[in-house]
């Protein structure tokens, strides 16, 4: 089996249910994590943001394009709009927002999903040094999905209801009024189901 290959739940459901683990300082295999786990996200040209889990490294790291506007084509442009997280701790989240999510690991499966609006993490850059960052919106669902995917949770789990539904279906479904991302409240109280 291929160490480093997109794990999906049809063939590595158990794979993705377990918890990774806190990343050491001194890990010789860091640097190399990382760009694997970069260098995926670069090749598909549909994934903004990816747990390593999801591609064979069961290391708490999470990768994060910072931008809708990179460009493939340009390495400095790639480079400039990311962030690397290593072992991320969420220190608070509020409000309710709800989109209709999907992910590379779980196939065609579709799922209603409420997430919090707000969202402020620590963690370690790739240098080790740690850092603070604070989500809104649409970038605080991103960065929770792949938070949950730390832990074994898959949004599935969460999802008040969920649709088996291809890429190009997904893209219209999601175009209608009814179906587009959410803002319900910028400021309740947020308790996540399952962490």
């Amino acid at each position: 089996m291929e160490k480093y290959r997109l794990r999906t739940i049809e063939k590595d459901e158990a794979y993705l249910r377990q918890r990774s683990k806190d990343v050491k300082k001194k890990d010789p295999e860091l640097k190399h994590d990382i760009d694997v786990v970069a260098n995926y996200c670069r090749e598909d040209g549909n994934m903004i943001a990816l747990a390593s889990i999801q591609i064979g490294i069961p290391k708490k790291i999470i990768y994060i394009m910072k931008t809708e506007e990179y460009d493939v084509a340009k390495e400095k442009d790639f480079e400039d709009k990311k962030i690397v997280m290593i072992n991320p701790k969420i220190v608070e989240e509020k409000g309710e927002t709800y989109y209709w999510e999907n992910c590379a690991s779980c196939m065609d499966n579709m799922g209603r999903v409420k997430r919090p609006y707000y969202i402020k993490v620590i963690y370690y850059d790739e240098d080790f040094n740690i850092k603070e960052e604070e989500f809104e919106g649409f970038k605080a669902t991103v960065f929770s999905h792949e938070y949950d995917h730390l832990f074994g949770i898959l949004h599935m789990d969460i999802a008040d209801k969920i649709y088996n539904m291809p890429l190009e279906e997904r893209r219209k479904f999601r175009q209608k009024l009814e179906n587009k991302y959410k803002v319900i409240s910028k400021t309740c109280s947020y308790k996540h189901p399952l962490r």
